[in-house]
């Protein structure tokens, strides 16, 4: 079995400098299970309502992605309303209606429950405990969080991250959740966690990664046009964990090809609104958008000297 990934499905309404869209399609789990499905099989476990359209059902099955976790309750979907200005590395919250996400308990079905990788998405700390609980034995568990529930629930938090393998969280949750100013001595107070790696998210800044030996700093892909960057963080954690469940190699230099690809899907997401860009994605693209990747951030070691 391939990925499994709890977390929400929603539909967003979002402004930027560059247009508008109305309740899209997004949501945590969304973008995640879309970007991972280049790489890998994915399950989903998450709540929408009766509002649900059947075309974003049709859209997620297209990519394979396994929905028998998907539950519809009564009452409406989770959405959120947000806006960006020229600096799109930040979000306005405008509006979030949690709706049925309010009552969410995730219940993992027994055929989910062999799972070699987890995700948790950006949920209660507590729920995401309590799915590692239902899980019976993951090969990786990897996470993320936000600024809410650093404030609110760090000791659930403190507890998830001595659990996972893998925490994946922005360079502001980082230092708020270490209250350290610099990122390195961010990192190495989380790491004393319990975590065994940590990836920190930049946004048009790149990707740094920690481990108790080791950095690895990834720049961003430089794009000549950005019109969205919701979802952008959980599509590189779905471009990452993907490649990892496909390749199996959690070596160093494996993890860190893998962020390479999160990355590539990350710079995918952001060319246009909603998920409309990793709809019409090929693999031929990414391939091609890696290669040039690559190429861009080589360099020659020093000339040996006598």
């Amino acid at each position: 079995m391939g990925i499994l990934v709890v977390g929400s499905v929603a539909f967003d309404s979002v402004e930027t400098p560059f247009g508008m869209v109305e309740n899209v399609l997004g949501g945590s789990a969304t973008y995640f299970a879309t970007s991972a499905s280049y790489f890998t099989d994915v399950s989903l476990v998450a709540v929408v309502g009766e509002d649900f359209p059947a075309e974003h059902t049709s859209f997620l099955t297209s990519r394979s992605i396994d929905l028998r976790g998907l539950t519809r309750s009564s009452g409406k979907t989770f959405s959120w309303r947000g806006k960006y200005g020229y600096d799109l590395n930040e979000a306005q919250t405008l509006e979030t209606r949690l709706n049925v996400f309010e009552t969410f308990k995730p219940t993992i079905p027994p055929e989910y429950a062999d799972a070699e990788f987890l995700f948790l998405a950006n949920i209660d700390p507590e729920l995401q405990l309590d799915v590692v609980r239902q899980v019976k034995n993951p090969r990786v568990i990897a996470s993320d969080t936000m600024n809410y529930w650093i404030t609110s629930k760090p000791e659930a938090l403190k507890k998830v991250i001595g659990m996972v393998d893998i925490l994946i969280i922005n360079d502001a949750e980082a230092r708020q959740l270490s209250q350290e100013p610099n990122l390195v001595a961010a990192a190495r107070k989380i790491l004393s966690y319990g975590v065994k790696t940590l990836i920190v998210k930049r946004g048009e800044y790149g990707v740094l990664m920690f481990t108790d030996s080791t950095i690895f700093a990834a720049p961003a892909y430089p794009l000549e046009k950005v019109f969205d960057p919701t979802g952008a963080g959980d599509t590189f954690a779905g471009g990452f964990m993907g490649y990892l469940a496909n390749t199996k190699d959690l070596s160093e230099a494996g993890i860190r090809q893998a962020i390479i690809f999160g990355s590539v899907m990350a710079s995918f997401n952001v060319e246009k609104f909603s998920l409309d860009r990793l709809r019409e994605l090929s693999y031929r693209e990414i391939e091609d958008r890696y290669r040039s990747f690559k190429a861009m951030t080589h360099f020659e070691g020093l000339p040996e000297t006598a």
